[in-house]
């Protein structure tokens, strides 16, 4: 595989950009040779510590800033890779994999990346238990038992057991998410407290062997990452890399066209309309596997009923939306599973229809029915939320919106104190299973059973026979079998559950025509930043 699997991409565009042809005012400033700076939002983060990260924003720098077990290369995300290991092996049984460590790695710190790193950091998340615990937990790992099944196994190698019955490709994929992050264990433990493994020190510090390690981060302001000069792939070109958190579109537009940012990262279409004819302004559209979805607390007295739920899907202009104020941002997509990936049923059985909503309505006997609408504070959820509020309001359904930072949403949603609830959500890791199980799977509904990294469990829903089919998917070894089970649990998912999948996100970026090799990838995890280069 070679060492340099981060940096094929380097000199990729990451979709189809075009330069506008009209030239306008030209660029006034621009930042350092060695520097990438962006304007996006960055509102959501919460913690940088990748046995905790379950936000957009954080594991996006997470990726720049650690390796993990199991990785994608930015060339080709079709093909899983390893991150610090060179080659694995699958026992007979399936339930053990036996890692070999790649030579030369090292962390931030100088210190070397071994294999015990690499044990103690997937124990640790376990440990921890944290929201994102459950991607490794599934796999039958508990506090109890992780130091028996993830051990070292000899110089530079390590081994983990399963005792769950998933397929290995399925394991695998597990460990490319967030929390397959391997940490330093030698500084985080010299700055823990109290038996807490360094977590209140690595919420807000780093400790990895990626190409960038954290120089600083002010909530809601900008993170700042430094340039890993001995990266194993070598260093990256950009010295310094700045995130800006720039809420407004239109301060990002300006930011851009004064040269004070290279990338603008969130704009609405009518600035991306507005940058037609700048000189030297690339715009650039990547296909994302983020959904945006509306959803309703199974617990309320009204939200919890199957027609009431049916009747939001019909109460949704989705075309609509993606036609006019969403355009160019997003595809319909209804769904749990994105399309263009493996599995995906790419089924759309819903659109605006009032009159079938209001007669659904009727049968579940709701004549007045008010609801809060909990959403983020900016674009394009504002724009979506007032425009289901609208179409609600049709069929007599009073939506008041309530906007908030990702800071302050997040924990709410986790808490199931909303009703509805307009969200974002993106794979883990690239198997069906990653949505599946979050979308679908809630094997314990009860409030102390706290599964808040699966947003049926958020919701207050669990259904028997998808909980089962959805264990049935996961287990299943048979390739053909279990695409086709994944499109059975999506298509009945679609009709029965308190979701309305609604959108599949591009996201669509200006950034100056010198700056090349930003990649955008498939989730929101495997964004690239070491392959920038400015011409």
């Amino acid at each position: 595989m070679g060492v340099a699997w981060r940096r094929t991409a380097a000199a990729v565009a990451c979709a189809a950009g075009l330069v506008a042809a009209a030239p306008a005012a030209p660029v006034r400033a621009e930042t350092p040779a060695d520097m990438l700076v962006m304007g996006t939002r960055i509102d959501d983060m919460i913690t940088l510590d990748p046995a905790e990260i379950f936000e957009f924003s954080a594991a996006e720098i997470a990726n720049n800033m650690y390796d993990r077990i199991m990785t994608y290369d930015p060339g080709n995300f079709a093909e899983l890779t390893g991150g610090v290991v060179r080659s694995w092996e699958i026992s007979a049984d399936g339930k053990t994999i036996t890692f070999a460590m790649r030579d030369g790695l090292t962390f931030h710190s100088g210190n070397p990346v071994r294999a015990e790193d690499a044990v103690w950091s997937l124990r640790r998340v376990v440990k921890l238990n944290k929201t994102p615990a459950f991607i490794l937990t599934q796999l039958g790992w508990t506090p109890e038992n992780v130091d028996e099944l993830i051990r070292v196994t000899g110089d530079g190698a390590f081994a983990i057991t399963i005792t769950e019955d998933f397929s290995p490709g399925l394991v695998l994929n597990a460990l490319s998410a967030t929390v397959g992050s391997v940490v330093d264990k030698e500084v985080v433990m010299a700055n823990a407290a109290d038996g807490d493994l360094g977590y209140n020190w690595l919420k807000t510090d780093s400790a990895g062997s990626g190409p960038f390690e954290l120089r600083s981060w002010n909530a809601n302001e900008a993170v700042i990452l430094n340039r890993f000069d001995d990266y194993h792939a070598g260093a990256p070109a950009m010295r310094r890399v700045i995130v800006r958190h720039v809420a407004e579109p239109a301060a990002q537009r300006l930011l851009l066209e004064e040269g004070d940012i290279d990338i603008a990262r969130t704009l609405t279409p009518d600035q991306l309309a507005g940058l037609e004819g700048t000189e030297g302004v690339v715009v650039e559209a990547n296909p994302k596997s983020t959904l945006l979805y509306l959803a309703a607390n199974d617990g309320h007295e009204v939200l919890g009923r199957p027609a009431v739920q049916d009747a939001l899907r019909y109460l949704i202009d989705y075309q609509g939306m993606a036609d006019t104020l969403l355009k160019g941002q997003v595809d319909v997509h209804q769904s749990f599973w994105p399309s263009g990936l493996w599995a995906s049923a790419d089924d759309r059985p819903y659109a605006l229809d009032v009159a079938r909503a209001e007669a659904l309505l009727d049968a579940a006997g709701v004549d007045d029915l008010q609801v809060t609408l909990d959403t983020l504070n900016s674009s394009p959820y504002m724009e979506i939320a007032q425009a289901v509020q609208e179409t609600m309001g049709r069929a007599g359904i009073e939506v008041e919106i309530a906007p908030q930072d990702g800071s302050a949403l997040w924990p709410k949603y986790r808490a199931r104190r909303h009703e509805l609830i307009l969200a974002r959500w993106g794979p883990d890791y690239l198997d069906p299973h990653s949505n599946a199980d979050s979308f679908a799977h809630n094997p314990d509904n009860r409030e102390e059973a706290q599964l808040t990294g699966k947003l049926a469990w958020r919701n207050g829903w669990s259904d028997p026979a998808i909980n089962a089919l959805t264990r049935t998917a996961s287990r299943t070894l048979d390739l053909e079998r279990r695409e086709d089970l994944y499109a059975a649990l999506q298509r009945l998912h679609q009709r029965v559950s308190p979701f309305a999948v609604m959108f599949q996100q591009n996201e669509v970026i200006a950034r100056h025509a010198d700056v090349d090799g930003f990649v955008s990838g498939p989730t929101f995890d495997l964004v690239f930043y070491d392959g920038v280069v400015k011409n």
